[in-house]
């Protein structure tokens, strides 16, 4: 039996019965960024779904351009400079930028994704779709430090249902401020 449809349901009720202030996520997200990063090509952000801190005031602050993931609606998903052109559905109908090129790997600094948990082994449970999971699957981009982006009430006390592909995060960033994966566990 697969466990994570009823996990995925109760992290999206838990996550609705919290409140968190988006603004105390970012201060979590600026600290991260002064800490982290030295050399800042662009940062992947992402367009909130209802309910997901929404990290999009963030471009007014942080010194480095940034990118939005474009998802194909066939699983594959790619990174475009976030500009200020006007944004288009992707394949998924979330807002994303149409034009220009897809990001590689190493013009990424770091990427913010959201999720609906994340373990103690840094193992997250998204929304089904897998476009994080074959992303994160090709080494190059792997080799990006990923952190997952949610409350505290989303952070699983026991693991998370793992499979082979799942590539663990760099760590996750909430509202208390970033944390890392336990050394010697993912």
């Amino acid at each position: 039996m697969n466990a994570k449809p009823a996990l995925r349901d109760w992290y999206r009720h838990r996550r609705q019965q919290q409140s968190v202030s988006t603004s105390t996520i970012e201060a979590s997200v600026l600290g991260l960024l002064q800490s982290e990063s030295s050399q800042t090509e662009v940062i992947g952000l992402y367009w909130p779904l209802p309910g997901e801190p929404d990290l999009r005031a963030l471009r007014g602050v942080i010194n480095a351009p940034t990118a939005l993931p474009w998802a194909d609606g066939a699983g594959g998903l790619s990174y475009r400079v976030w500009r200020d052109a006007a944004l288009e559905p992707d394949g998924c109908g979330i807002p994303a930028p149409a034009a220009g090129p897809a990001l590689t790997p190493d013009k990424i600094s770091l990427l913010l994704v959201p999720a609906l948990a994340v373990d103690q082994h840094g193992v997250r449970l998204g929304y089904g779709g897998g476009y994080y999971d074959r992303l994160r699957s090709d080494p190059a981009w792997a080799a990006v430090p990923a952190w997952v982006v949610l409350p505290s009430a989303c952070l699983s006390p026991s693991p998370l249902p793992r499979e082979p592909w799942d590539v663990p995060f760099t760590g996750w960033i909430t509202e208390q401020g970033a944390g890392r994966p336990r050394s010697g566990t993912a």
